[in-house]
């Protein structure tokens, strides 16, 4: 999965002054400017930029986002029909887990598998709450839509709109990464059709959406879409070539992607070693905006490379094959 941008900034200098207004207006009389000064601050989270994204220490990051996730459902209960919101929310809780819980038991299982099962129970609850967030921001646009989606996925999917891009993307990541984890979950499984109706939308409606996010999203999809006709591994190779020309090969994201997916199914060394040794290549200070994905996704890069001999057979040795009778 690419995450160009990490987590939603709330480090804007109205802030301090709007959480101390929203505390001030806490008491029973003062609903109305209350909800109002919750609209204006949800406004101000919604449309502000990530600073997380150009950060360039991922401890820091880990330490502040549940801060600004929590404060973001705190405004939700008092506005819950803010879309931009609702947006926040599932990129948010999508990253996080990503970024702070399943990559670090992937990168910890073989030490302590228990303790790795559980932080993937924790990033798959947290998926599903960011799903969750993005159905209902659909939902508020397009009534009754969560509804829809269970009965017509295709259909429901044709109600939205370009506007509706960034909670189609965002929806299907969480949902979609939450499925990889409940490989024992058959009623979680069978919504594999809603996310592919999402993410089918989004790039119709938006392909360029994030600098190839979509694209990115979809190479390992493709490698996992039942009943898809042709070869799943081109239709990778497709996407992971419009996803690098969209970021002009600033991003990490897909070239790991490629390696751990289309690579390791293929059992190919030479492009699997060549494609993480590409993204350890890249420069994060070279593209600010991608930074600290950039740093997360080649951690994992070097994480892979050590893990080669794991993934791929040993090449075969020419000296034993003449020996052999």
């Amino acid at each position: 999965m690419n995450h160009p941008h990490l987590l939603h900034s709330v480090l804007k200098a109205r802030l301090p002054v709007a959480c101390f207004a929203l505390a001030v207006l806490a008491g029973p009389g003062c609903v109305t400017l209350r909800h109002t000064a919750a609209i204006q601050l949800g406004d101000a989270l919604a449309e502000s930029g990530s600073t997380f994204a150009t950060d360039d220490d991922p401890e820091l990051v880990r330490s502040a986002a549940p801060f600004s996730l929590k404060l973001i459902e705190g405004l939700l209960a008092e506005t819950p029909s803010h879309r931009g919101l609702r947006l926040a929310a599932a990129r948010g809780f999508t990253q996080y887990a990503f970024v702070f819980l399943e990559q670090d038991a992937d990168l910890m299982a073989d030490q302590d598998f228990a303790g790795a099962t559980l932080l993937r129970a924790r990033a798959r609850r947290l998926y599903l709450r960011a799903r969750d967030h993005g159905l209902r921001g659909l939902d508020s646009a397009h009534g009754g839509f969560p509804g829809m989606l269970r009965a017509d996925p295709k259909a429901a999917v044709m109600r939205t709109g370009p506007d509706d891009v960034p909670l189609l993307y965002w929806t299907a990541a969480a949902w979609g990464a939450a499925i990889a984890l409940s490989k024992d979950n058959a009623e979680l499984i069978a919504d594999q059709v809603r996310v592919e109706a999402l993410i089918d939308r989004a790039l119709e409606l938006n392909e360029r959406f994030e600098a190839g996010a979509i694209h990115a999203f979809l190479i390992p999809y493709e490698m996992a879409r039942p009943g898809a006709a042709g070869d799943p591994a081109a239709r990778a190779r497709r996407h992971f070539e419009r996803a690098m020309e969209l970021c002009a090969g600033g991003q990490a994201g897909p070239l790991v992607s490629l390696a751990e997916t289309v690579a390791v199914a293929k059992q190919d060394r030479t492009e699997f070693q060549a494609l993480l040794k590409q993204a350890l290549a890249i420069d994060p200070a070279a593209h600010p905006e991608w930074r600290l994905a950039n740093l997360v996704m080649q951690r994992r890069a070097r994480w892979l490379l050590a893990r080669t001999d794991e993934l791929i057979l040993p090449d075969s040795n020419p000296s034993v094959l003449k020996e052999t009778p």
